[in-house]
């Protein structure tokens, strides 16, 4: 009895023995691909961007004001993140943790760095915000490793830097299930982390900062703490916590509203119902809500997210000034090529990078796996 009941549970993958196949939520495929394409109409429709130096010949001043929320793309992105790295790392060690991170990021980033390098010195588009000269070969190769920002070297693509956000949160995750995975642990982590978020700011650069990410740790928590409560919807502590994030994230929502400077007047409120909204759909998401959708079509949306947000900004706007200059198209007419141009080349990098490549990187990383057994069950 106890050999079976102990294979059942390394079936489950409850004992970190081995990771199940999680399930898929495609609600989520649909949300990462909203948020990214938030973003890139942030990027796109906010003028003095596409232009650098004189926005009149590229504002939109109907879209613009609705496209300047698109920043919250972000936030909604670490939110989605802890709920699903946290799925993720449920059940299985910190190596093949490790390794299914390695093989979702680095294929298709590599190849996206790459193609980033080579269109941004084909079709250049100067320097002035947000750009700075495209980095030297050097800098390329280090951008490879994903470490240039820490190790201060420039981004091929500045909207790098939310990868260093998610890498450190990795790390974190990494560190507790080292230490072993349960929803206690998680709570006390979630608790104590957000509690130093908010201490942080009194204490304006201390290199506690960079662990702390006082700017968007209450996401990565919200997030990790709609995990729990899709394990078990009636804790009390994990709603506590969940109100709590969702508390300091308007405050810090709000002061990043009244902080855009894109040369019109954009109103406040709108952030905190729209992060309010982001907040229940996930937590729809996290409580069962949309587990009966299950169109394969979403799938593929999902897959077309990282390598589109990877490679929207600087590509996009080269794009962009390229052929307004030579063809004098309408705004809208090139933001919209671009960002189906954009859309078809995520699609052939997951099919013809991401796909090839991340079993490779997961076994590299990983190891072989061997199927667990009864025998292997009743050995751990």
């Amino acid at each position: 009895m106890k050999t079976a009941t102990l294979a059942r549970t390394a079936v489950r993958g409850d004992s970190g023995l081995a990771p199940k196949r999680k399930p898929r939520l495609y609600a989520l495929d649909a949300l990462r691909l909203v948020c990214a394409l938030a973003v890139a109409g942030y990027h796109f429709g906010d003028s003095w961007r596409l232009d650098g130096v004189h926005p009149p010949a590229y504002f939109l001043p109907d879209a613009a004001p609705v496209l300047i929320y698109g920043f919250l793309g972000v936030e909604v992105f670490f939110l989605i993140s802890g709920f699903v790295i946290l799925m993720s790392g449920w059940g299985r060690t910190v190596r093949e943790f490790g390794a299914s991170r390695a093989a979702r990021l680095y294929p298709a980033f590599w190849a996206c760095v790459l193609l980033t390098a080579v269109v941004s010195t084909l079709l250049p588009i100067g320097g002035g915000l947000p750009f700075a000269p495209l980095p030297g070969g050097p800098d390329v190769l280090v951008n490879l490793t994903m470490l240039a920002e820490p190790l201060n070297r420039p981004l091929v693509d500045t909207v790098y830097w939310t990868l260093w956000c998610e890498f450190r949160f990795y790390l974190i995750v990494a560190c507790i299930l080292a230490a072993g995975l349960t929803g206690k642990r998680v709570r006390l982590l979630g608790a104590g982390w957000l509690t130093v978020a908010v201490l942080m700011p009194a204490f304006p650069g201390a290199p506690l900062n960079q662990v702390v990410m006082p700017d968007f740790a209450p996401y990565f928590v919200a997030g990790m703490t709609m995990f729990l409560l899709r394990r078990d919807r009636s804790d009390r502590w994990s709603w506590a916590l969940l109100t709590a994030c969702w508390l300091v994230s308007l405050h810090h929502v709000h002061l990043r509203a009244v902080d855009l400077r894109p040369g019109f007047e954009v109103a406040v409120w709108p952030a905190p119902v729209l992060l309010t909204m982001a907040y229940g759909v996930l937590l729809a998401v996290a409580l069962g809500a949309t587990d009966r959708i299950t169109w394969g079509w979403l799938s593929t949306a999902g897959a077309l997210t990282y390598p589109f947000y990877l490679l929207h900004q600087r590509i996009g706007y080269s794009l962009i000034r390229t052929f307004h200059t030579s063809t004098g198209l309408p705004v809208p007419v090139l933001i919209g090529g671009a960002v189906l141009v954009l859309l078809t080349a995520a699609w052939l990098i997951h099919r013809l990078v991401e796909r090839p490549l991340a079993p490779f990187v997961r076994t590299l990383v990983g190891g072989r796996q061997r199927p667990i057994t009864a025998d292997r069950a009743t050995r751990a």
